[in-house]
């Protein structure tokens, strides 16, 4: 969009996939909704009964820059009890929200021109952001065949001399593949050989289903190059809340600080206080939403994999994501969405939404009902291409 009062770096049609698809939908009438990862269940009410108190209470200000110390604090203590980690202060950022933790951490490390290898398919935000912070996005493949685990001579081949950081997800968004802990040593060794920084994207790690989710930054010589970006939005059912939190050596959280102050300045305060209790009662109600959410995407696996035109691995390894591969209709990502739109009234969205690689796939966010889920199977089943 050409406009004189419009920085010519936007001039570019920034539009996407996922953008186009929502627009489309709004043309229909009974459409349900598989897009959006947006949890359907509700913020657990001791989480909205305690922030709400605290607000009250007259916790309504500015936090500390880094976020609220008591939050701080309930972060640490989380690591060390689930991972055995111990993390010092220092290393510890509230963000609001998990994307703006992935922007700010992003403007800290990268000159213009930098390298940032993408594991592709991605969250759809990656690649501008990365361009936001005069970085150059370079999206790494990987690939249903192979498991969409990590090709680690095909990562190698990658790598240049402008690399300056790789980004992981795991579990994945789009995919739902977690990545083995033999598959963070690749990476984990690539890193060191490269002297490269791994930013990992833990935004899912409670829907790790097959096995325990690690962290990469617990592994040997990875601390000082790893930061670590997590969100309460999925793990917590948060989403409206905009908060999260960022893991990385002190120099790095020191930048981001001096970043943020000029952005956001804080985090909100009420979100904050909202995360506290998050964590601390995260036993009563999180195995629950998991386990919810793990029946819906085995469900919708089942279903997809008894649907002639589509197929997904299976069982799902994790996230309530699933990333149907539609090949056989011969059509492409964007025709495909748009005609389950069209002939069934289910909101998809392309592959390629996210990423080059991601053409020939549809993803489908299973955060319905189970009873609106098997709505949606069933007039998908009804297509012919």
């Amino acid at each position: 969009m050409k406009d004189k009062f419009i920085a010519k770096r936007y001039w570019k049609d920034g539009s996407t996939p996922m953008g186009k698809v929502d627009e489309l939908a709004k043309k229909y009438e009974g459409v349900i909704n598989l897009s959006l990862g947006d949890p359907d269940l509700t913020t657990p009410e001791v989480i909205i009964d305690r922030a709400f108190a605290d607000a009250r209470a007259g916790h309504t200000k500015y936090t500390d820059f880094r976020g609220d110390p008591e939050l701080r604090q309930e972060i640490a203590a989380y690591y060390k009890e689930r991972f055995g980690l111990s993390l010092g202060d220092e290393e510890i950022f509230v963000a609001a929200s998990g994307c703006l933790g992935m922007y700010l951490v992003l403007e800290a490390i990268l000159d213009e021109g930098d390298e940032v290898i993408l594991q592709a398919p991605y969250f759809t935000p990656y690649p501008q952001q990365v361009e936001l912070a005069r970085g150059v996005a370079v999206e790494f493949p990987m690939l249903e065949e192979e498991d969409f685990r990590i090709n680690i001579k095909r990562l190698e081949q990658t790598i240049t001399a402008r690399t300056k950081a790789i980004v992981i997800n795991s579990p994945n968004n789009p995919t739902g593949n977690c990545l083995s802990e033999q598959d963070l040593e690749n990476i984990a060794r690539i890193a060191k050989k490269y002297d490269l920084i791994v930013i990992s994207d833990e935004i899912y790690t409670a829907y790790s289903y097959q096995e325990p989710f690690v962290p990469i930054m617990s592994l040997e010589g990875m601390r000082e190059r790893t930061v670590t970006i997590n969100s309460f939005s999925k793990d917590y059912i948060m989403t409206g809340w905009r908060v999260g939190n960022i893991i990385a050596p002190p120099n790095i959280i020191r930048t981001i600080q001096q970043i943020n102050e000029n952005v956001v300045f804080t985090a909100p305060s009420i979100s904050q206080r909202a995360a506290i209790y998050a964590m601390r009662h995260r036993q009563e109600f999180q195995a629950d939403i998991v386990g919810e959410y793990r029946r819906r995407a085995e469900y919708g696996a089942k279903r997809i994999n008894e649907i002639s035109w589509m197929s997904v691995i299976e069982p799902p390894k994790g996230t309530f994501y699933l990333f149907a591969n539609v090949k056989k209709t011969g059509l492409s990502s964007e025709e495909v969405s748009r005609l389950i739109l069209e002939q069934a009234k289910v909101l998809t969205i392309p592959g390629n939404a996210f990423g080059d690689c991601g053409e020939g796939y549809i993803r489908l966010a299973c955060t319905v009902s189970m009873e609106v889920l098997k709505e949606a199977f069933d007039r998908m089943e009804q297509i012919r291409f």
